[in-house]
């Protein structure tokens, strides 16, 4: 006789029908007689059961929260070339083809013409009046930006403000007594906890999605400003600018941005935090615009070997790579080579935390950064700039570690190489070998310190590099660009 058994009690049963075993407990499927033993053993224990884990009900959030989500549609135009194109037809016209081809007429190439433009995102009612808040991004170049509800009403709305910094617009209808969102507060959120998220992927109004928190502060390299809020919660065009919901019904984040080699949705989406959403909203409904403060640094990660360089205890901090003259970080007196690692008491991690975290503050007030300077702590308080005269930026990292010697050629700068490249002190690398090569040192680079010690001459390079443990931290500059480079010395 042949039995499929699904599950261990129906593996037990089948058993003692067979008489392999006796009596079918929790947890106890083999018999004392089985084993050679007495009858009369005590039965294994049966294992604690887990605790039961009940499902949010994203039924009733939808329910309640979905008839304050709005579908947005934006028309506009953007400047294209013709580039020997058709006047007046457009390229997606299935005739545009064959009237370019056989037609003869099309215009001269380079001459510029008026292109419609379409697109469509979410965005949530945060006022009964019509505040609405949604992606700045979404609104971009708007002409005209009409907001469906879910009643099927539409409203031509009014842009009040937008922040690119922070992808936060503002917009406003004219109705009243319209459902709102409750606004919670991204701090108590942990990694792990389901979200919601409601809006139009491609058109589809008011879908709701699900999943969970995947992580939080996530510095991305086109937006530095914000710290984002990763989730699995299946997100696609369409759905930026719409909420993300806790499993209270409350906006924890707006949905920006996802990770994508597809262009669709992969697992991996971005939030903006609600609490920069609402200190964004506060300021563009008051002046109509946001504000944020720079320091006027350019930053990069702290890896393991920057961290051996520098003698610190784990490679966390924003590295700093080029302080601009005259600017708040200047005058404070940081120089290159610095370690910033907390500012006003709260620790950066990564690079990108440290324009976040200025970025929300507002300019001229003084903040207090903790910096790490060859090898000691030191304290150094700084007033902020606007962000509105010239953006810090997080300098980018392309070199990797090598292995080996050091493997440079080196030799002092001549008056008007130094005239040239505007610095005072430093030596051209004429040729880049061994670890330095693998690294991404180049010849024609100009050397400018080694483990935050200035390169004043061929014989102190080597000293330093000498003295070096693991690694060394090369600052050079490349085409007006300052940038650190770390070097295994294997």
């Amino acid at each position: 006789m042949k039995v499929r058994l699904n599950s261990p009690r129906a593996l037990a049963a089948a058993l003692a029908a067979a008489g392999v075993i006796g009596a079918v407990g929790a947890g106890a499927y083999t018999s004392a007689s089985a084993l050679g033993t007495s009858a009369a053993a005590p039965a294994a224990v049966a294992p604690t059961a887990a605790p039961l884990v009940t499902m949010p009900d994203f039924s009733a959030i939808t329910s309640r929260d979905g008839p304050a989500v709005v579908n947005i549609s934006v028309t506009g135009t953007t400047k294209t070339s013709m580039q020997g194109g058709v006047p007046g037809m457009d390229p997606d016209d299935p005739m545009y083809e064959f009237f370019k081809r056989f037609g003869g007429g099309a215009g001269p190439r380079g001459q510029q013409r008026d292109t419609p433009v379409r697109g469509q995102g979410s965005g949530f009612i945060v006022s009964a009046d019509g505040v609405i808040l949604t992606n700045a991004h979404v609104v971009k170049d708007a002409s005209e930006v009409t907001v469906k509800l879910t009643d099927r009403r539409e409203f031509r709305a009014k842009v009040v403000g937008s922040d690119a910094k922070t992808d936060i617009a503002v917009l406003k209808i004219e109705a009243k007594n319209l459902p709102t969102l409750s606004l919670g507060s991204n701090k108590d959120l942990k990694v792990g906890e389901w979200v919601l998220a409601i809006g139009s992927p491609f058109g589809f109004e008011n879908t709701v999605t699900a999943g969970v928190v995947s992580a939080k502060g996530r510095s991305l390299p086109d937006d530095s400003y914000v710290p984002f809020i990763q989730t699995d919660v299946a997100i696609n065009p369409g759905n930026s600018g719409g909420p993300l919901l806790n499993t209270r019904g409350e906006v924890v984040g707006i949905n920006s941005q996802i990770y994508s080699r597809s262009g669709g949705f992969q697992g991996v989406s971005f939030a903006i935090p609600i609490d920069i959403a609402i200190q964004v909203k506060d300021q563009i409904v008051a002046t109509g615009k946001a504000t944020h403060a720079r320091l006027g640094v350019a930053v990069q990660e702290v890896n393991q070997t920057f961290a051996d360089s520098f003698k610190l205890d784990k490679p966390e901090g924003a590295l700093v790579s080029n302080v601009e003259k005259g600017g708040p970080a200047d005058e404070a007196g940081l120089r290159s080579g610095d370690v910033i690692r907390k500012v006003d008491g709260s620790p950066i991690v990564a690079s990108g935390d440290l324009p976040a975290l200025i970025g929300q503050k507002k300019p001229g007030s003084r903040i207090t950064l903790d910096v790490w300077r060859q090898g000691e702590r030191h304290e150094i308080s700084a007033r902020l700039g606007d962000a509105a005269e010239k953006t810090s930026t997080v300098a980018k990292n392309e070199a990797g570690p090598g292995n080996g010697k050091l493997g440079l050629a080196l030799r002092p700068l001549q008056p008007q190489e130094r005239r040239e490249a505007r610095v005072d002190a430093g030596l051209l690398i004429e040729d880049a070998g061994g670890p330095a090569a693998l690294a991404g040192v180049q010849p024609g680079d100009v050397l400018l310190a080694i483990n935050g010690t200035p390169a004043k001459s061929v014989e102190q390079v080597r000293e330093v590099a000498a003295k070096a443990d693991k690694s060394v931290a090369l600052l050079i500059q490349r085409d007006g660009d300052r940038i650190f480079v770390p070097v295994r010395l294997g």
